[in-house]
């Protein structure tokens, strides 16, 4: 489609993108912390010492698919507000990174087990890789209607 033929924005793509970029945003500040000031921002947060140790005992490598998820859709969603096709595959690269995390922690992460403090959180894996499904698909959506060029 040529620049004069583009599809009419809809409404919802800016509520989209605004929501997902203030819910990413979090993501991204949350990441900056962690890595930045660690265990203090986790003290302030509210986190135990069992919650902390068992974040400390994360691989090295999960901060691949945690790097990839967050950026991803920090820039897919940037992406989006911009009209550009390329947050299609930014938030497809922040679907993957959220799934392995998720599958890290459902499958390969049994010893040791999360705190008792942290059940409370065991669904946020989906909820993430859920939201992170809906932006793939909703970018995928507005691109073959021709609103993303």
């Amino acid at each position: 489609m040529t620049d004069t033929m583009k599809a009419a924005v809809p409404w919802h793509l800016w509520a989209v993108g605004v929501i997902s970029l203030l819910w990413n945003g979090f993501g991204a500040y949350d990441f900056v912390m962690s890595i930045t000031q660690g265990e203090a921002y986790w003290r302030a947060s509210g986190m135990t010492d069992a919650m902390i140790a068992y974040y400390n005992a994360m691989p090295a490598w999960m901060y691949g698919p945690w790097v990839v998820g967050v950026w991803g859709a920090v820039a897919g969603s940037i992406l989006l507000l911009l009209r550009n096709r390329y947050a299609v595959h930014l938030f497809a690269l922040s679907l993957l990174g959220a799934l392995i995390s998720l599958l890290y922690g459902a499958v390969i992460d049994k010893a040791p087990p999360p705190p008792a403090e942290m059940a409370i959180m065991a669904w946020m894996p989906y909820v993430i890789a859920l939201i992170a499904a809906f932006l793939a698909w909703y970018a995928w959506t507005m691109q073959k209607k021709g609103v993303l060029s």
